[in-house]
């Protein structure tokens, strides 16, 4: 049986399949829950109840909302352009799932453990702009589509600064595998020796994933949801759920990159495997959500001027020293 799943095509693709699945389906249940986790943890900071009504504390309000969206019309503007309109919420929640086939959770757990599984992540996180610029532009109206240009402005200039984050990383790695990046933090993890790095590259999470203080694509006050304010029902929830998976992603880039993935702090702590990877994850979507609950919303101008006024320069003197004390101390690893 084993020699079938191993050697043959039908097995491996049956193979496959199934570890998806075992990933995917907990992802997307643990997305659902995240929309109940923020609001319960603002509710706690707000000192106020929160989802309490569907079911035993509320635990079913996830499924109630689907409802919800699902019972409601997909109403499409007479102008817009159907195929792009309807393809564009699916783009950006599928690319939000495809990012996790390298992330591993455990050792030797990932669909594909390849040699360049940074630059695959880098990649994928950088189509979601396409969402966006397509949905603004399909929705045949002006005030989507100014909304898509400031979003698509935003993420780019925040991944300039990302893709200086992950070079770091990866000068004192020596390799672009993620099982390879956890293996080099079993003494410690990165987010100590490159400790200005992990809150650029945090906070750079944030601006991506349009999360306050960021949340300037969907500013209530000024555009009204800005890319997606003619988009309801279904398509809205594809959205609103990308927006919840890309938060994961980007707490499972940080856990890996910065805090050991699933190793144990230091070596202290026994290895618990996924439970250390599932913890980790957990506490950095806690600090996006308690960000949300904390600080105001930037102006525009502001958040243009951190990305390129600080955190460039930042991330670029940074990368600059790290390279120059691995070369001094003689620290460089063998790529």
């Amino acid at each position: 049986m084993q020699s079938f799943f191993y050697d043959t095509y039908i097995g491996l693709l049956i193979l496959t399949f199934a570890e998806a699945l075992a990933l995917l389906v907990p992802l997307l249940i643990g997305v659902a829950y995240l929309t109940y986790a923020e609001r319960k943890v603002l509710a706690a900071i707000q000192l106020r109840k929160g989802p309490n009504v569907v079911g035993p504390f509320g635990l079913l309000q996830p499924f109630a909302d689907a409802l919800k969206m699902i019972m409601k019309e997909t109403i499409i503007p007479a102008g817009a352009n159907r195929l792009l309109f309807l393809m564009a919420p699916m783009l950006t929640f599928s690319l939000a799932m495809i990012a996790w086939a390298v992330i591993p959770v455990n050792a030797g757990w990932a669909i594909a453990d390849i040699n360049v599984g940074i630059l695959y992540l880098f990649a994928i996180s950088s189509l979601g702009v396409y969402g966006i610029i397509i949905a603004g532009w399909a929705s045949n109206s002006k005030y989507a589509f100014l909304g898509a240009l400031r979003s698509a402005a935003q993420m780019v200039s925040y991944e300039v600064s990302m893709g200086f984050v992950l070079v770091s990383v990866l000068l004192c790695v020596g390799s672009l595998n993620l099982t390879d990046i956890v293996l080099a933090q079993h003494r410690v993890w990165f987010c100590l020796p490159l400790f200005p790095m992990f809150i650029v590259f945090f906070v750079s999470a944030l601006a991506e994933t349009n999360r306050s203080p960021f949340d300037l694509p969907e500013g209530e006050s000024e555009i009204v949801a800005g890319f997606f304010v003619e988009y309801s029902a279904m398509a809205f929830a594809l959205f609103f759920l990308g927006e919840y998976a890309n938060m994961i992603l980007m707490s499972g880039m940080t856990t890996i990159l910065f805090l050991g993935g699933w190793l144990g702090p230091f070596g202290i702590l026994p290895q618990l495997g996924p439970l250390w990877f599932i913890l980790k994850v957990c506490f950095c979507l806690f600090v996006f959500l308690w960000v949300r609950a904390t600080f105001p919303r930037y102006r525009y101008d502001q958040l243009m001027r951190l990305g390129w006024k600080v955190f460039l320069p930042l991330s670029l003197l940074w990368l600059t020293l790290t390279a120059a004390a691995l070369m001094v101390f003689g620290w460089l690893p063998n790529a």
